[in-house]
């Protein structure tokens, strides 16, 4: 990790953006993300923004929107929104080809758009909105590309506690002609996690990271397992004890991962030895993103 990279961080109560040194957890800025629920976070260092989804403030209603600022807090603007998705959750981009990845949960589907909120496509359907809402097997949460392979995973976390959490992948590239409600090229990679959430996958090391907030004795936790040709192979709960765990980053060298949790805890966990210790307190937070 180098010398100080900064960890920024999605907090809920109230909503804001809050920036930390990963040295020693001091705020280095801070500006007010206005309303809702922010959720997930994509900053671009070169462009001098942040982006990050807002499930809105009522999430049976289609108020999500994904949100744009400069990192100071100005030029605030609202990229996708006007009832077009519900409750939008991690956020993944392709920087190269210009595209923003996104889950709606309560709107059971991914989306994909330009960067700046144009060109709109619905890449996979799991359900109706707002009939099929109170089926949580159908919510889609946490979202990560590998670039490399151009391939999709994502996160479906069923009930509050269920055990039947899954985590899928299919590729970036939907075929010409495809209905997102009925695509063939989906693959389930785990079934019965407690209730998985965010995703960080690593093309190098061919491993995918997850947090979970389901229950004891494997939920609230931080996940790792290695990613296989038909499926996840040695999956490993690297650290346990989360309060709701939700944000999750890793840094490049794939030393040192940051999680966040709604009890407003962010921790640094070394991958290794899987020993952690607390970055900072603060208020519930969702979303997490590193910049290195």
């Amino acid at each position: 990790m180098s010398k100080d990279p900064i960890l920024y961080t999605l907090e809920t109560a109230p909503p804001a953006i809050t920036a930390l040194s990963t040295r020693d957890g001091h705020v280095v800025a801070r500006f007010d993300a206005w309303w809702g629920t922010p959720d997930g976070l994509w900053v671009d260092p070169v462009a001098g923004q942040i982006t990050w989804t807002n499930m809105g403030a009522d999430w049976e209603a289609a108020d999500g929107t994904i949100e744009r600022a400069r990192l100071d807090g100005s030029q605030h603007e609202v990229l996708v929104g006007k009832g077009q998705i519900v409750t939008p959750k991690q956020l993944a981009v392709d920087r190269a080809e210009g595209h923003l990845y996104w889950c709606d949960r309560e709107g059971m589907r991914i989306i994909r758009s330009r960067l700046d909120g144009t060109g709109i496509a619905v890449l996979l359907k799991r359900g109706n909105y707002p009939e099929d809402m109170p089926d949580f097997s159908r919510q889609c949460v946490g979202i990560a590309l590998d670039l490399v392979a151009r391939q999709i995973y994502w996160t479906q976390k069923g009930s509050p506690k269920g055990g039947i959490g899954r985590i899928f992948r299919m590729p970036m590239a939907m075929p010409e002609g495809t209905d997102p409600s009925s695509r063939t090229d989906i693959e389930t990679l785990a079934d019965h996690l407690p209730e998985p959430i965010d995703l960080h996958v690593c093309p190098g090391s061919n491993r995918l990271y997850w947090t979970d907030r389901g229950a004891a004795p494997d939920g609230n936790s931080l996940n790792m397992a290695r990613i296989g040709a038909r499926g996840l192979l040695e999956h490993k709960v690297i650290l346990r004890g989360l309060d709701e765990g939700i944000g999750l980053a890793i840094d490049k060298t794939e030393t040192f991962a940051f999680v966040s949790d709604l009890g407003g805890t962010i921790r640094v966990v070394d991958l290794k030895t899987g020993e952690s210790h607390v970055l900072r307190q603060q208020s519930a937070t969702t979303g997490i993103y590193l910049v290195e």
